[in-house]
């Protein structure tokens, strides 16, 4: 009999079982990856852990787990129906060059079986078929045969189906075996990856190879274990439903959503797929805004990403006959049943606020917005009228080819994005990634700017006389560093200059970069710095720079300052209240 459950007991079950199997829990990282740059947001729960995956070693050692909150918009389109969500909660159990396949795949098997209580009759699984670049994964399928799955249960499948990454153009990769459950009442004998009844539960990836700039792929040396299994597909396979919404996650928020628009999820199909976009865009829009670097809406990269998130839901309220505002009521009812985390009660008003505030400007024009388009359509939409529905109305190019879509006409995409050049950079990259690098850019250049933005933190504290000043987010690639900071006013231009002088002072004094690893109280007793808001494991490494910078990070470092080279201050602006940002470069 499948053990019921809902979401935080399994969420409990799967970080107790692993800790059993001394895995150390560690902390769900922020939305915004750190160690990431090809990404705006932590698509899935390897992200934080991107230096480690390459080799550096991690403070709580080889084996870890966690539940790590994700947002992926590449499917935004499928939201709507049963299964797809642009936020989700992904657990995982990674081990950094220490078990391998047959560890990984028992250790599945357990959990599945003992700990969820499935029947191995309820289970199949696939494995990577082979090609000219890596060999038929045989050994994962003679690890389940000796299991006791069936052959007949095991698929070979090509690339596309069981192998991940790399996450760019190179890096780390390697076969996966993804774990499927039978969602119907008769399970078949032999498995079938193209019956919709097998629901894909769990997946093992396998970082066996790193793939080289010239497409060669070469075994790696510490071959890593990555595993995935979403909570919200999980949670409705275990209560035996179809649809995600169903369960206890999604619930509240749909009678919510229920009470204000005064009509039943049951009621027609336009009705499930307008209650689950609303759902699904509102809830992952109060995790954007709760998340410690405090994202709002905007017309530029993460801003982009939440403002889209929150004008789809508003634009599908009102087809299900919500004239009044309503974004903040819903979030009210998303915001209690993630209690574990802290930061969403912590960040209630500002969530609020936000919604509130998106909700009055696009409920301002949306109307005239609409009248807009179906006085522009004709048989096609030309880019100029896109760009004035974006620029004058609020519309997302997404709603518009949405709507064009609804209506049987097309849109000229290049004429729009020619006009949207001329006036401001529109980032629509939350998951294919922005530059060409591989799973994360640890190149000497994104090193050299990594340890400057140590110097730069310091820095802004002692030139600007305020000890009370913290990093709140940072963004490195390498091109540049980006820095966010607390600060109320803008910096004058003597105070940049003042600045720039002492990194470049502290550069040139060739100070030693040194490495210890040490708890987190120590850590912070000792006077390192820490990120505002951020959740820390038990033990952490603390990078100090001479007697200048101590600071808790995660790397990648160059041994000494004089390594650095010299350090240039490019843009000073203001992104929030109160958060001022700094980018800049090493030349």
């Amino acid at each position: 009999m499948v053990k019921i459950m809902e979401r935080k007991e399994l969420i409990d079950a799967y970080l107790d079982f692993f800790k059993s199997k001394s895995h150390k829990i560690i902390p769900s990282s922020s939305l915004v990856p750190e160690n990431d740059p090809t990404v705006l947001f932590t698509t899935a729960g390897m992200h934080p852990l991107v230096p480690y995956l390459l080799g550096q070693k991690h403070p709580l050692g080889k084996r870890i787990c966690n539940v790590q909150k994700c947002i992926r918009t590449q499917d935004i389109e499928s939201v709507g129906d049963e299964v797809h969500h642009t936020f989700f909660e992904m657990l995982g159990n990674w081990s950094l060059g220490d078990y391998f396949k047959k560890e990984s795949i028992e250790y599945s098997y357990e959990f599945l079986i003992k700990i969820l209580k499935i029947p191995k009759e309820k289970l199949a699984v696939s494995c990577f078929k082979g090609d000219a670049n890596a060999p038929k994964d045989n050994e994962s399928a003679g690890i389940w045969k000796k299991l006791g799955i069936s052959e007949k249960r095991i698929a070979f499948l090509e690339k596309e189906d069981n192998w991940w990454g790399p996450a760019g153009n190179t890096g780390p990769c390697g076969p996966d075996t993804e774990i499927f459950f039978y969602t119907g009442k008769k399970t078949p004998e032999v498995f079938s990856p193209k019956d919709k009844k097998w629901v894909e539960i769990w997946n093992n990836v396998f970082m066996q190879y790193n793939k080289n700039k010239n497409g060669k792929y070469t075994e790696l040396t510490q071959k890593n274990v990555d595993t995935g299994m979403g909570v919200e597909r999980t949670i409705a396979v275990l209560n035996n439903l179809s649809d995600n919404y169903q369960t206890d996650i999604f619930l509240p928020i749909i009678q919510a959503i229920e009470n204000i628009s005064g009509k039943k999820y049951n009621e027609s199909e336009e009705i499930k797929k307008a209650m689950r976009i609303i759902a699904d865009h509102i809830r992952a829009a109060v995790f954007i805004l709760g998340d410690k670097h405090q994202i709002t809406p905007s017309n530029i990269e993460h801003g982009y990403v939440l403002r889209r998130l929150i004008r789809r839901a508003i634009r599908y309220g009102r087809i299900i006959g919500i004239k009044n505002e309503f974004t903040d009521k819903i979030a009210e009812a998303v915001i209690p049943l993630y209690s574990d985390y802290p930061e969403l009660k912590k960040s209630r008003k500002f969530i609020l606020d936000n919604l509130k505030l998106e909700e009055e400007k696009f409920s301002n024009t949306i109307e005239q917005g609409l009248r807009k388009f179906h006085q522009l359509k004709g048989k096609n939409l030309n880019g100029k009228d896109a760009f004035l529905l974006f620029q004058s109305y609020g519309f997302p190019i997404e709603m518009t080819l949405e709507l064009a879509e609804e209506e049987g006409i097309k849109v000229n995409i290049e004429e729009y994005e020619s006009e949207l050049k001329k006036h401001q950079e529109l980032s629509r990259t939350s998951s294919e990634g922005r530059f060409k690098s591989g799973l994360a850019d640890n190149s000497e250049k994104t090193t050299r700017l990594h340890t400057a933005t140590h110097l730069l933190n310091e820095a802004l504290r002692i030139v600007l006389k305020d000890n009370n000043i913290k990093q709140k987010g940072s963004n490195i690639n390498s091109e540049r560093l980006r820095f966010d900071f607390n600060f109320p006013r803008k910096l004058e231009e003597n105070e940049i200059k003042e600045i720039e002088t002492l990194i470049n002072k502290k550069i040139s004094e060739s100070l030693e970069v040194i490495k210890e690893e040490m708890s987190i109280s120590k850590a912070i007793n000792s006077g390192a710095q820490a990120e505002f808001g951020a959740k820390y494991p038990r033990i952490v490494s603390v990078y100090a720079i001479g007697n200048f910078s101590r600071e808790i990070c995660t790397g990648p470092h160059v041994k000494n300052t004089k390594d650095i080279g010299h350090f240039k201050i490019i843009k000073e602006e203001g992104v929030a209240a109160g958060i001022r940002r700094i980018k800049a470069v090493v030349e």
